[in-house]
Parts: structure tokens; sequence; C-alpha cells
């Protein structure tokens, strides 16, 4: 299976345009195949249905069930109840009534409050064609599996009461997108009628809707987090929502591709100007000791944040159209920020994330979603052309299969699909564009909800989604004091990292503003 974190091309023949580079971010694993299907322990809801990520793939006799497990785990060293409820709802066509989608999802309540001052937050990956394994498994649910982010040595997998839950604080709904985990569509629509921004995002609209109906949570403030190619089907969901008349509190875009059509490394190299990444290169250079920046980096961030804008935006707009020799200031302000040699600016003056990743240290590949982890070329870490990825990959493929059997007691007759890869069949087409710009959509749900906030968790040291770019992606939303950035010292999945996940959650609390269940 291929990795779903790789950048991948994707061919059209719309005018014979190519339309390059897909982000396939926040995929799952991609190494190897499922552990087979064992025997389900005994309590174990046995789903009767099978499953598949087939493109052509539905079901004729959807059923809604699900196991519901009373748990504890020890939160701030004190004991922590909650419920767990892993299964399917089915979605319907708002229009019509009929079924459409046989969601799977996993909800973790607790306490006793009254829904209307309780939270509810909705979590899925991107892809697309990810389950929402990464976030279940590594964020703020009330279990995490345990990582050494940014080491590349993985320790021994372990699954631990996670101190960072947004458990006590929200309940939390994870969701897997059509044709991964065990969602699938129901007969006569196939699963592949849901590979496309419109399509799935009208699909999780109504997910939501049902989830609402069926747990009486009308009244309760609702959040989504979505992140990567979750991200932007969070700004085209939100929309629907209002527009549906499900208002929504927040959402959160971690590790944000908003608009496709602005970020260089989705589109062919030397087509588009890089500005959205050069404060991400100086970042990761100072992290390699190839410049010195001043102890007060968050100023340092800023000053090539203002260079960016002001001068290498109109200098590479006009490289672009002349491909002239760059200007000499640029080019030696850009080598001042990145520590790379003038030559390589000179020929590379809009240089894209892939052709940086080979020019920080010598004999070595950096990770793309988390730059920090690094590996000799040639290792097994480089297999996937990633070892960010690679060095977690194996513990969260399999150790959310046993997790879901046996802690959450839910058994199907087939594998849970942590990743499809889907991304050559996906329809990214969105609002009479090729690629999606989901600017627009959140825009919108504004207008209509002008008390929802909107929170940007970003890392610094991710270079697919880079954290200027979506500042200068939601700079177009204008001054709003419901709109915030949070970035962190961490990659793409800031989270993994320690440190990172504490300040998220502190960040998270804050946008809940809601009460402490825990005891």
């Amino acid at each position: 299976m291929q990795n779903p974190y790789k950048i991948q091309r994707l061919q059209t023949s719309l005018s014979a345009l190519t339309v390059a580079v897909l982000l396939a971010a926040c995929g799952g694993g991609g190494g190897g195949s499922e552990p087979p299907v064992e025997p389900p322990p005994p309590g174990t809801f046995a789903d009767p249905a099978t499953y598949s990520g087939a493109a052509t793939a539905s079901l004729a006799s959807p059923q809604e069930g699900a196991a519901v497990v009373s748990a504890h785990m020890t939160l701030a060293g004190k004991n922590f109840d909650y419920k767990a409820t892993t299964g399917h709802l089915i979605a319907t066509d708002p229009v019509t009534g009929q079924p459409t989608v046989s969601f799977f999802y996993v909800a973790y309540t607790a306490g006793t409050l009254d829904p209307s001052k309780r939270p509810v937050t909705f979590f899925y990956n991107g892809g697309p064609g990810s389950s929402s394994l990464w976030l279940h498994m590594g964020s703020f649910g009330p279990k995490r599996i345990v990582t050494a982010i940014p080491s590349n040595v993985m320790p021994a997998t372990q699954l631990v009461d996670n101190q960072e839950t947004l458990l006590d604080h929200s309940d939390l709904v994870f969701i897997d997108a059509v044709g991964t985990g065990f969602t699938q569509a129901v007969s006569p629509r196939t699963n592949a009628q849901f590979w496309g921004v419109d399509s799935d995002a009208a699909a999780f609209r109504d997910f939501v809707r049902r989830y609402v109906t069926v747990n009486g949570r009308q009244t309760s403030p609702k959040f989504l987090f979505g992140e990567s190619y979750g991200s932007p089907r969070t700004g085209v969901l939100s929309n629907l929502l209002e527009v549906a008349g499900v208002k929504l509190s927040g959402i959160v875009l971690q590790s944000a591709v908003m608009n496709y059509n602005s970020n260089c490394g989705v589109l062919t190299p030397g087509t588009t100007s890089c500005e959205g990444y050069i404060p991400s290169y100086a970042a990761i250079s100072a992290y390699y000791h190839l410049t010195t920046p001043p102890a007060d980096f968050n100023t340092y961030l800023r000053d090539v944040r203002d260079f960016s804008a002001v001068t290498y935006r109109p200098a590479v707009a006009t490289w672009l159209q002349t491909h002239t020799t760059p200007p000499v200031p640029v080019v030696s302000q850009l080598t001042a920020y990145t520590g790379l040699g003038s030559l390589v600016w000179n020929q590379n003056f809009s240089m894209g994330p892939d052709f940086y990743r080979t020019q920080v240290a010598s004999n070595t590949m950096i990770g793309r979603y988390d730059a920090r982890v690094n590996t000799t070329l040639g290792s097994p870490l480089t297999v996937d052309g990633d070892p960010s990825l690679t060095v977690v990959n194996a513990a969260f493929t399999t150790t959310v299969q046993s997790y879901i059997r046996n802690d959450l007691r839910y058994s199907a007759k087939s594998n849970y699909v942590t990743f499809n890869d889907v991304i050559n069949q996906w329809d990214f087409s969105h609002d009479g564009k090729t690629l999606p710009d989901t600017i627009p959509d959140v825009a919108a749900a504004l207008t209509l909800n002008p008390t929802l906030k909107v929170v940007a968790m970003s890392g610094y040291y991710d270079l697919a989604t880079p954290f200027y770019q979506t500042e200068l992606d939601l700079a177009r939303l204008g001054s709003n004091p419901n709109i915030q950035i949070k970035n962190y010292a961490s990659g793409h999945m800031s989270y993994l990292d320690d440190t990172a996940r504490r300040a998220q959650r502190d960040d998270l609390v804050t946008l809940l503003n809601s009460e402490s269940v825990a005891q």
C-alpha cells in the first residue's frame, strides 16, 4: 500500500492540463498488510456486516449498532470514568430521506452536565483517504500511543492514559471517511461517489446531523476538528452545517491547506511563488544550525515573514514571468535566512519543499511532515520517502485494530482500513476551480454565524502545510478577533510532540471554554 503521506502528482486530461502534486497528508499507514482478524473477546458487539474500501463497494442492508463500554482512566492522578460508543450511524440525504453512508465512529462521553453546557467535538483526519486513527490514537482522546518525536527511534508500543485528553472538557467523536475504517456507502450509492470535495463534505454534514439527533445534542456547543485535508473539509462542512441549521461554536484547522492553489508544494515547481514556505525554511535551517538566529525566535520568524511578503513576493513574481537572474540583495537575504548558498537560490528562486529537503544535510533525508526527524540515506526509515512518518507508522496502524477490537469491544468480519489510496480517484474540483479554495466557505459560515470561532494550529517544522501559508490564506478573511493562529515547535501532526501537545491542549481548553467534569 502506498504511503498516504507522500505527495503525489495527479494527471488530468482537462485541456491537456497537468494538475500537479495533490497533498495526501495525514493518511495513515502504508507499509505492509493489515493483521489477520481474530475471534472477538467476550462481550463484544459483533457487527454482522462485511465492509470494503473498494470504489464500487456499497452496503445493501446497513444497520445502526454499537458497542458501548464503560471505561476509566487515571487523569491528573485521579480516577476518571467515561463511556466509549463504537459503531455505525447512517447518514441520510436531507432531500430524499434515503440512506447514503453507514459511518463508522468512536464517541467518548463523560460526566452528567446538561447537554446545553457540555461541548461535543468531531474529529477527522484527511488524506484524502485517511481514517481517523492519527487523531484518535495520537492527539486528545482518552488513550494515546507514546512516541519520541522528534527522535527517529520509536519506543516499544505503549498505549497509555492520555494526560492531555480533552474528554474532561468535551465529548469527543472520531469519524472515518467513506472507504476508510469501517465506513461504507449504502446501495445504490458506491464509495467512489463520495470521493470528492463536495460529496465528501455533504456526507460528513449528514453524519453530524444524525449524531446530534440520535444523542440529543441539538443545544450542545459543537466544534469541528479537521487535520490536513480535513481542514478544507472543515471549511466546506462548516458552511453546509450552518446552512442546514446546525450552529457551530468553533472549528479547528490542524495543519491546514485551505487553498490548494496557493501552496507551491501542491502545484508544479517553478510555476507559483513559494513565499509561504520561506519562514518554514528559516525555522528548519536554524534547527539544523545552518544559521544562527537571535534568541528571540518569534521575533526572528516575524522578520522572515515580513521579508517574504514585502521583498521576496514581488521579486519572485517578476522572476516567474521573466526567469532572469534574481536580485542580488534578495538572494543574499535568502541565504542569510536559510544557510543555503546563492548559487542554489539563483537556480531555484521559487524553491519548493521537495528540493529544499535535499539541501539541508548531506547524505541525509529529513522528514516532510516533521523536518526535525532525519535519517541516513538508504536506512529503512527512508522506505516511504519520509522518516517522520515511517518511524511512527507501524505502531499506529497495528495498534488501532487491536484497540477497537479488544478495548472498545467492537468486531467486524473485515479489517479496519487505516488508509485507502483514493487520491487519484478524488474529485478535487470545488466552486468552479480544479483545485479547492475553501476560504470562501469559511467566510460564508462566518457570515451566517458571526460568533463562530476559528483556530488554526500549525507546526513550524511542517513542510507539507507550512504555517505561514495558512496565515496568508486566513488573512483573506480580514481582521476578526474570532480567528486565531496558534503555531508550535513541532511538525504536521504537532500533537505527537509531547511539549506541543500540552500547549495545544491548553489552547483548546480555552477555545472550548467549558466546565471540566473530571473529579
